[in-house]
């Protein structure tokens, strides 16, 4: 079976109905992650961008089980990647809510690897369907979403970090102008220091 040029492996209705839910899950997930990623960190757009991304991630993830599980021999490795992106987007929800004090900002990187596993995934499964990339090899179906995107992580990271050195410089520049300022003389005191 062929829909708009993508070849659909399996004609059961079981496959079929959850394929349904899959796709537009996948679109969900897409366009909510390109979205958050695109607002003010912290932002309540951020936030609610990130939630609908991470609750369609995790259906998208149920639903691929379901239909790897249907044709295991030839998709184990998208349940695989499925887990992965699921798990990475679950510690980086779980880091935020938590707001776990780690070295580098978990946050940004789990959400980040789990969009690019699932961008992987996505790649892996349709690539050879798809103009462009079905005239590229099988192996960059999995390496070129890293290629992509972990520069981006490492581009968040390094601007969250100055950003967090900037706010403790100024924090710091700030309190030592507040131990170093003589204190002004309240009007008492001015009064009782006149000859």
């Amino acid at each position: 079976m062929n829909i708009a040029g993508i070849e659909i492996p399996s004609q059961s209705h079981w496959f079929l109905g959850l394929l349904v839910v899959h796709v537009p899950l996948g679109v969900v997930a897409i366009v909510a992650g390109v979205a958050a990623m695109l607002q003010k960190k912290g932002s309540i757009a951020h936030t609610n961008l990130g939630s609908i991304y991470f609750w369609s991630l995790a259906l998208l993830f149920i639903s691929s089980v379901g239909l790897a599980a249907m044709r295991w021999r030839e998709d184990y490795h998208l349940f695989i990647l499925g887990g992965v992106a699921f798990s990475a987007a679950l510690v980086g929800r779980t880091a935020r809510r938590f707001k776990w004090n780690t070295q580098f900002d978990c946050h940004i990187v789990g959400m980040g690897v789990s969009y690019i596993v699932m961008l992987t995934a996505f790649y892996v499964d349709n690539g050879k369907n798809l103009p462009v990339w079905r005239d590229l090899s099988q192996i960059a179906y999995w390496l070129l979403p890293s290629a992509v995107g972990l520069p981006l992580i490492f581009r968040a990271l390094g601007r969250q970090t100055n950003g967090d050195n900037a706010n403790r410089r100024g924090n710091a520049l700030r309190q030592s102008q507040t131990l170093t300022k003589s204190p002004e003389p309240t009007p008492l005191e001015g009064a009782s220091r006149k000859p």
